[in-house]
């Protein structure tokens, strides 16, 4: 896998991917071999991208079409963490590495799927601890260095819908996430080292009630990224896949909205 993987990032930027491609196998002599990629992302769409409370609004206007205009073009105004996007250190961490300072291949991880979706249904506000990190490396092994470990809460499911948020009377989020205890574990033991994310299909790494964003600002403070609001994780594998993180390079920037892809082999 780490072999047949490790040159996808410069195949993907060398062709165009058709909507095949995306969904599954390369076809025959398309260069792409084994790998496949799947979408990871949420369609970025104003009528269905729930926004975290107070982020700028999201504005999607065509301002050309090809019969008045002879092209067709949208004008895009949103926040850097719209959406199915990724966050870099200086999101949270003052004097961080920002968008444009990272290396290309913190952007392309070994990955990692932990499914909490029964925990998470049965409680909101489940966190993520390390007897489930251990009990998980002894059913699938030890999590490899410098991966994406990424949480399958169910909550993508909720997306576009006030349940997404799931926002008590009081304004609070109620949504699952990573104990900052386990984040400790993670960096401490290894796991994080390097290089490496947390990955989530809700808001961000943290619980929704947790204030302090512990988890995140551990995260961000070991130089490591975000993934946030991940969509289709039935289709990234437990173990044995990788991800690889797109969007647009903002200068100075804390993140960037994104594709991000699973990528597989075989």
């Amino acid at each position: 896998m780490r072999t047949a993987a490790a040159g996808v990032a410069g195949m993907v930027g060398a062709q165009v991917l058709d909507r095949g491609d995306i969904a599954g196998a390369a076809p025959a002599g398309r260069g792409l071999g084994g790998i496949r990629l799947a979408s990871l992302a949420h369609v970025n769409d104003p009528a269905t991208t729930t926004l975290f409370p107070g982020d700028p609004a999201f504005e999607l206007e065509t301002i050309a079409t090809i019969p008045v205009d002879g092209f067709y073009m949208n004008f895009v105004r949103e926040g850097e963490h719209t959406g199915t996007h990724w966050g870099a250190p200086g999101h949270f961490e003052e004097g961080g590495l920002l968008a444009d300072q990272l290396d290309p291949m913190d952007l392309y991880l070994p990955a990692v799927k932990i499914d909490i979706r029964a925990k998470a249904a049965r409680n909101a506000d489940y966190g993520l601890t390390v007897n489930d990190l251990r009990a998980w490396e002894r059913r699938y092994g030890r999590i490899p260095t410098g991966a994406a470990v990424i949480l399958w809460t169910g909550w993508e499911d909720k997306w576009g819908t006030d349940a997404y948020a799931n926002l008590d009377g009081d304004g609070v989020i109620h949504q699952p996430g990573f104990l900052p205890e386990a984040v400790h574990w993670l960096v401490d033991n290894g796991r994080l080292a390097t290089r490496g994310s947390l990955g989530t299909d809700t808001f961000g790494a943290d619980r929704g009630i947790d204030d302090t964003f512990e988890a995140s600002v551990t995260l961000f403070h070991e130089h490591r990224i975000s993934l946030e609001n991940l969509a289709n994780l039935a289709a990234l594998p437990t173990t044995g896949a990788y991800v690889l993180v797109g969007g647009p390079i903002n200068k100075a920037g804390s993140g960037s909205t994104a594709n991000i892809w699973a990528v597989t082999c075989g």
